[in-house]
């Protein structure tokens, strides 16, 4: 049997440090001590402190938001950090939206250094009619969509945005992917309407003529530079080379939604025909990509022990036919014959 790595590793996704000093403060505002709430989300796991430029392991975040609401004992916690978290420039990326001559600029720069920010970001802006979306969906693998910490991003982009435009900026909708909680009362006091729930994607609906308001604080040369500074930032993180990043989005959405070429390129803001190209460059495609996240994927949960049938939904295959085909393609044999070798070959090293 190929004893070859199952899975091609791709370069670990990270974010910026900028949100976990926002939150320290955040914390400490709500009357938590944040030395010991980060202590008690991460078990021992060790936490460096939040430093200007560190970069800290973007898949290590969902055990902090998934444990803050059991710590504070706030089913609105989320929500809470983002109403009283003060927006302001820590990091490239926020002297930009302020130096940028309108609210369109702003939120392109937003959308092109995303990954600066956090290396799960989904973000693009998008023109419906007369109302534009920012999506804002951030992603991590095997983890869907973290209630508490959407909540508080969206009330804080709300807000820095409602910064940027001198305060002019008003949401006429807020779109989340997650359930809608028993209680809406703090959506309701601190967006100004009732989110959507169970969408496709976390976004914040605004007017479109906002778009165009000049901004007070541009400052065209002051750009200039900081566009350059972040170009570098961005060339700089490895993770952020396309391979990675089609390797992440399928790691996320495989099983979960079609994985399609034109999906892939829309989430990360290519046409179908240049995500393509760009892959081809790199002596890649789609397919293969794809093929291997799938092929990683299957053999990862056959070693774990899930159910032939399970693996195969996981995998994105709605039959289990075509697994099969696929599976002997990728192995040379059945998933209940790879599963009795690796078995076999465990019990052997274990002797």
């Amino acid at each position: 049997m190929d004893t070859a790595p199952s899975q091609t590793v791709a370069a670990t996704l990270t974010h910026s440090s900028t949100l976990r000093r926002l939150l320290y403060e955040s914390l400490a505002a709500l009357g938590l001590d944040p030395t010991d709430t980060y202590r008690r989300a991460y078990q021992g796991v060790p936490l460096s402190p939040p430093r200007l430029v560190a970069r800290e392991e973007h898949d290590n975040a969902p055990r902090f938001w998934q444990a803050l609401e059991g710590i504070s004992g706030d089913v609105d916690i989320g929500l809470h950090l983002g109403e009283v978290m003060r927006p302001r420039p820590m990091d490239v990326v926020g002297y930009l939206l302020l130096a940028s001559a309108d609210l369109r600029q702003a939120l392109e720069c937003f959308v092109r250094f995303q990954h600066i920010l956090s290396g799960g970001f989904v973000a693009r802006l998008e023109d419906r009619g007369d109302r534009a979306h920012l999506i804002i969906d951030l992603n991590y693998r095997g983890v869907g969509s973290l209630r508490q910490q959407m909540e508080c991003l969206a009330l804080l982009i709300f807000k820095m945005l409602a910064s940027v435009t001198d305060e002019d900026f008003q949401l006429v909708g807020v779109d989340f992917r997650h359930p809608a909680p028993r209680r809406l009362s703090e959506h309701r006091r601190l967006f100004g309407l009732l989110p959507r729930f169970g969408q496709r994607h976390d976004a914040l609906v605004f007017e479109q003529g906002l778009l165009t308001r000049p901004s007070r604080s541009a400052n065209p040369r002051l750009f200039t530079l900081l566009w350059a500074e972040a170009e570098q930032e961005l060339a700089e993180l490895v993770e952020n080379q396309l391979l990675n990043r089609v390797r992440y989005w399928l790691g996320v959405n495989l099983g979960v939604q079609l994985c399609s070429l034109a999906e892939c390129a829309r989430a990360l803001d290519l046409t179908s025909s240049g995500l393509q190209r760009a892959l081809a460059e790199q002596g890649s495609s789609f397919r293969l990509l794809h093929d291997e996240a799938r092929r990683g994927r299957a053999a990862d949960l056959l070693e774990a022990g899930q159910a032939i049938r399970d693996v195969a939904r996981a995998c994105g295959f709605a039959e289990l036919s075509p697994f099969y085909r696929a599976f002997r393609r990728w192995q040379g044999t059945t998933p209940e014959t790879y599963r009795a070798q690796w078995l076999a070959s465990q019990a052997g090293c274990s002797r």
